[in-house]
């Protein structure tokens, strides 16, 4: 009796092996039954009749991706590889489809992207290829959409991952590209320079206008001088010409004077005109004679001073002096 109930026990275990099968997470199952469709079964513990239901297939619920190298040509004939990554999942709800519909979905999904792309990139230049890599990546997945919707296939995202034109091409457009950055860094470098030249005329404007002011000012205080010089002169009784004749003199040997403490001077010329000589020997005799007549007023005014401390001298000692009184 034990034995024949192990070997019952052992029967039935296989038979419900049998019955019980298990599907995975992000899994569907088909199942056939006397190879028909029957049903499909989702994730977790299933039964089927043996014999009668068969497992005809299972299908991954999980986000898949797929990658199509295309080459086409440019409008400007520029031979182009590029690389098309889609990624795309089954419907849930249209397993069925998917499963009987389709036999190869990598076949359908790169002979529509082949599509779309010869379709598109021959429209622009091979600038205009990099720039609007998106809109060729949207045109594909639009497509792709519409297409394998029917197959119960959803295209989750599509982008252009890589674009390599020919080998030659690409050599050129290092070179452009080299040429343009030099092209770029001469500007910058002019524009500094003219940026300098002008802050240098600038403060160079700026240092003339200082300059000019400064000389300005030193003329006017050089002719206040002047001016105060020649009422001296004419309240010594000198005339304003003399008094001019005697100021530039002055001036002129000051001059020579300065000139000839400057190291490396050794020669100074004098006026080459012919009537120079007689018109500076003038200068020069009306210049001594004011400086004469000045001095002269100055001793006259000297002895006057003088005149008049000692009478106040006088009167001074004159009130202290009394005469003596006897008793």
């Amino acid at each position: 009796m034990g034995p024949f109930l192990g070997i019952l026990l052992f029967i039935g275990i296989i038979i419900l092996f049998l019955f019980i099968f298990t599907v995975k997470q992000q899994t569907a199952v088909i199942i056939e039954r006397f190879g028909k469709f029957n049903s499909v079964r989702n994730p977790g513990l299933q039964f089927k009749i043996p014999v009668v239901d068969k497992i005809a297939g299972k299908m991954s619920l999980k986000i898949q991706q797929l990658d199509v190298v295309v080459e086409t040509k440019t409008k400007d004939d520029v031979f182009v590889r590029l690389k098309v990554s889609v990624q795309y999942q089954v419907i849930k709800t249209q397993v069925y489809d998917a499963f009987y519909k389709l036999d190869n979905p990598f076949t359908q999904i790169t002979s529509f992207v082949f599509d779309v792309v010869r379709a598109e990139v021959p429209k622009l230049r091979l600038d205009d290829v990099f720039e609007k890599k998106d809109d060729i990546a949207i045109a594909v997945k639009g497509e792709l959409q519409e297409a394998m919707n029917s197959y119960g296939y959803e295209i989750i995202k599509t982008l252009v991952t890589d674009i390599d034109p020919d080998e030659q091409v690409k050599h050129a457009m290092n070179r452009i590209n080299a040429a343009e950055r030099e092209k770029l860094a001469a500007q910058y470098e002019g524009d500094a320079a003219r940026i300098l030249i002008v802050e240098k005329a600038r403060a160079e404007a700026e240092s003339k206008r200082l300059q000019g002011q400064g000389i300005a000012d030193q003329r006017r205080e050089i002719a206040k001088g002047l001016l105060e010089s020649v009422d001296v002169l004419n309240g010594a009784g000198i005339t304003s010409q003399e008094a001019s004749a005697l100021i530039v003199v002055t001036q002129h040997y000051d001059t020579l004077q300065s000139i000839g403490e400057k190291s490396g001077s050794k020669l100074v010329l004098l006026p080459n005109s012919p009537t120079a000589a007689s018109e500076m020997l003038n200068t020069m005799v009306t210049s001594f004679t004011a400086a004469h007549q000045l001095n002269e007023h100055q001793i006259q005014k000297e002895e006057e001073t003088q005149k008049r401390r000692k009478s106040r001298d006088d009167d001074k000692d004159d009130s202290s002096f009394k005469f003596p009184t006897f008793d």
